[in-house]
């Protein structure tokens, strides 16, 4: 086997370059833990003032400098050996103080969970702006009718504005859930030394709080091995990219011209560059694609979280994988709120197709179970026979008269039918009266959507402040490193 250096060069292309690909990911959270590591050590006097200067002093170079100037060069090992090897060039043996209570995995971990928050923020924030533009399409659309689909036939009147909030709410739970996850996210796993923690960095609160993390994971060996926390928000990002999914692919149907309900904004297409009529929703084929990718990355993660303990075969994918990921997932989901915000909704084809069939029909059975007293499955067939009878004449919905009714309940030999007059037939039968109806909690009718926008729109909000306030601490922790890091080094 040939070598290049101290490594073989088959090592240095299927493992040190495959963990350096992912060194622009965590160069700015190993900056950061790098520098609060000194600057702790330096606190306890485990670090002289003369090495401690000239080590920030080279840490701070590094966080001058962006990720593809460093020299991250997997001829020379993984990350954390780059960034050593780059160090004690400079300053000598004065770098070897970094390793004083910590491994290189420490390093990396915390690293991963410094930028792994950040994203975690992001992706929570452009699913609750999904979930905004959703509650303002609903509250534009709570009267715009439509028929409601269910394996893609025509089930019962409903509007756009309900439709649209079915979307908006599974996204409002994965927001909940990754809030949930942005808790274990944000505790910190510094002082964890080798297995069962270091006397030399002491206090471990000392180091989160440095950090700006909120809590310290509790177990020292723990804080170094888990995986749950990372495998959790990659499959919320998968399960959030799946609901954005369901809607894009409804939307491809109702935008085609079989459909003509809806049109996508002309920004969020492609045009063929063969036949001019065509505009391609290529939005929508992205969304679905990423989502398949990221159902594919959470499986993968997971196969790899069943590695025996004390392993790093996992994490050391998850330092690329997590926040790939995460922002693979938060582009789907900026992408589907400029795509929600841009549509255009032809009411008048989503009325016409409404009026076309005979998505009254439920309604239609329940007003002769409750007037004629026959049972809902009598109702049921009754109602059937005249429909069937109705559509091969080609009528529609509005269409089932009395008389049909009549004629439906004496084939079925349903005798004595006392049908209802036929101003009760007519409501029954009305889609816009159907729909105002729906008063129930979580129905159709347009007071109810739009209450149900407002809950979505706080609710959105809410998780958009949450987000703020941990930014601004974490925002004030990292400036806070660097403003120390500077004033000590003069």
């Amino acid at each position: 086997m040939s070598t290049s250096g101290r490594y073989a060069e088959e090592l240095v292309e299927a493992g040190f370059a495959v963990e350096v690909a992912d060194a622009p990911l965590l160069h700015d959270g190993l900056n950061t833990a790098d520098l609060a590591h000194v600057l702790l050590l330096h606190e306890r006097r485990v670090v002289p003032d003369p090495a401690a200067r000239r080590l920030l002093s080279v840490v701070l170079d590094a966080v001058r400098t962006p990720a593809e100037r460093f020299d991250y060069d997997p001829a020379h090992g993984e990350v954390y050996n780059c960034r050593e090897r780059c160090f004690a060039a400079r300053i000598g043996r004065d770098a070897g103080w970094l390793h004083a209570g910590r491994t290189r995995r420490e390093a990396v971990r915390i690293a991963l969970r410094l930028r792994a928050r950040r994203d975690t923020a992001d992706l929570i924030e452009a699913a609750a702006r999904f979930c905004l533009a959703a509650a303002r399409g609903a509250d534009t659309h709570a009267e715009t009718l439509m028929v409601e689909q269910t394996y893609l036939q025509h089930a019962q009147p409903s509007t756009f504005g309900h439709y649209l909030l079915a979307a908006a709410y599974p996204v409002l739970r994965e927001v909940e859930r990754l809030a949930a996850e942005l808790d274990g996210i944000d505790r910190s796993p510094a002082g964890a030394g080798g297995v069962n923690g270091s006397p030399l960095t002491g206090d471990r609160e000392r180091m989160a709080a440095l950090l700006g993390f909120d809590d310290v994971i509790e177990h020292t060996r723990d804080a170094m091995w888990q995986v749950d926390a990372f495998t959790a928000v990659v499959q919320g990002a998968a399960r959030l990219a799946t609901a954005l999914d369901r809607l894009a692919e409804d939307l491809e149907i109702y935008c085609s011209e079989e459909f003509g309900w809806l049109r996508l904004a002309e920004r969020h297409t492609r045009t063929s560059v063969l036949m001019p009529q065509k505009r391609n929703p290529y939005a929508l084929t992205m969304v679905r694609g990423e989502a398949g990718i990221l159902i594919g990355r959470a499986t993968g993660l997971l196969a790899l979280a069943k590695s025996p303990s004390a392993r790093s075969d996992n994490l050391i994918f998850s330092y690329g994988e997590v926040p790939r990921s995460l922002d693979l997932a938060t582009r789907a989901a900026r992408l589907m709120a400029g795509v929600v915000d841009g549509l255009e909704v032809d009411a008048g084809a989503m009325r016409a197709a409404l009026d076309a069939g005979f998505s009254q029909a439920a309604d239609l059975a329940e007003l002769l179970m409750v007037h004629a007293g026959l049972d809902y499955r009598c109702a049921y067939d009754v109602v059937g026979a005249c429909v069937r009878r109705a559509a091969a004449e080609g009528r529609r919905g509005v269409d089932l008269t009395v008389d049909r009714l009549d004629a439906a309940a004496a084939e079925l030999g349903v005798a004595g039918l006392n049908a209802p007059a036929a101003a009760e037939l007519a409501a029954a039968l009305d889609p816009e009266s159907i729909v105002r109806s729906r008063r129930t909690r979580g129905g159709a009718a347009p007071e109810v959507v739009r209450g149900m926008a407002k809950d979505c729109e706080s609710a959105a909000h809410t998780a958009l402040g949450m987000v703020r306030a941990r930014r601004a601490v974490w925002d004030a922790a990292e400036a806070d490193v660097v403003r120390r890091a500077t004033e000590l080094v003069g």
